[in-house]
């Protein structure tokens, strides 16, 4: 690891400030809430930044707060675990609760904060042992010839990588909107517009501006008969990654579905929606006929590589079986 200046931000505009004072001396920079990934990436030399802006200093960031309209308001730098159990969390968006306890080991959820878990990169063996990959600043995809037992089946190209975040599929599903701020001013991207596929640019995960800080996640008000589950599928039992997951939430009423949200995780390079499951639910009652087809639904267009095939009937299993617990329940 090369060395590196640490600052501490007072507030978001002091973080805003110290970005770009190192980006006009012509020095790179990186942004650290928890650190979980940023420091192992450090110290593989995977980046190398001369400044490194610390979050955690900044008070108020962490909090979960009522907002208008019935909304609440989440500080990015809030950690999986406060997330998993706080109250408001846990009742009124089970969703992100699931998924935010779903990650790594409770010694990493305890450090790991929301927006780090939102922006962290790809674990894609190629890009993380320095293969010049795409998102290592080179012009291949080694992946998609190579070892893809992980990798993406959908929206794939020219990059194969899927997203890591147990959370993002569970804000996607959940229509938040996260808050950012950068040294143009502040500004609100819908949480489904936040992760872009590689087809906009394959050395990028997402649509931060560089200068930019992912500063806040808003969640809609909750509906009142609403049922929300994260089902996450591993190779082992825990300190990995999805091979597969689904976030699903449900709006009901009584036992019929009025609308449906179902966004896969683990099987492309962004958050995948299924807009036809969701189609095929809203106004039904959730059989066991309706998830069968429901999962059938769910792995149309896949477009396995050669050695993750495995991943569309573990998908198309996984969301019937899911729909079909959610269904039941009261």
């Amino acid at each position: 690891m090369k060395s590196f200046t640490n600052v501490n931000a007072k507030d978001l505009a002091h973080a805003v400030a110290l970005l770009k004072q190192a980006h006009d001396a012509n020095k790179s920079s990186a942004v650290a809430g928890g650190g979980s990934d940023l420091v192992g990436m450090m110290k593989e030399r995977l980046i190398a930044p001369d400044v490194l802006v610390s979050l955690r200093t900044i008070k108020g960031l962490d909090q979960v707060k009522a907002a208008p309209g019935g909304a609440v308001t989440i500080g990015g730098q809030i950690t999986l675990d406060a997330l998993a159990t706080n109250a408001t969390i846990r009742g009124r968006y089970t969703v992100l609760a699931e998924a935010a306890r779903d990650v790594a080991t409770p010694q990493i959820r305890n450090v790991a904060t929301l927006a780090g878990n939102l922006v962290q990169r790809p674990w894609c063996w190629y890009y993380r042992n320095g293969f010049p990959c795409f998102k290592n600043g080179g012009t291949t995809c080694y992946s998609a010839a190579g070892e893809n037992q992980f990798h993406a089946i959908f929206g794939g190209g020219p990059s194969y990588i899927v997203h890591p975040s147990d959370t993002a599929p569970a804000l996607v599903a959940l229509d938040a909107t996260l808050g950012l701020v950068g040294a143009g001013g502040a500004r609100t991207v819908k949480a489904a517009d936040f992760f872009a596929l590689p087809t906009v640019d394959p050395a990028k995960e997402n649509v931060l501006k560089d200068g930019e800080v992912l500063a806040s996640i808003t969640l809609p008000g909750a509906v009142k008969e609403r049922r929300s589950t994260y089902h996450k599928v591993m190779d082992r039992e825990a300190w990995t990654h999805a091979v597969v997951s689904a976030a699903i939430v449900l709006d009901m009423d009584k036992d019929v579905c009025r609308s449906a949200r179902v966004v896969l995780g683990g099987v492309a390079p962004v958050p995948w929606r299924l807009p036809e499951v969701e189609r095929a639910l809203a106004g039904q009652r959730i059989t066991k006929e309706l998830a069968s087809k429901a999962g059938e639904l769910a792995v149309a267009g896949a477009r396995p590589l050669a050695k993750n095939g495995y991943k569309v009937p573990l998908t198309r299993a996984m969301v019937a079986r899911t729909l079909e617990t959610l269904g039941r329940s009261a």
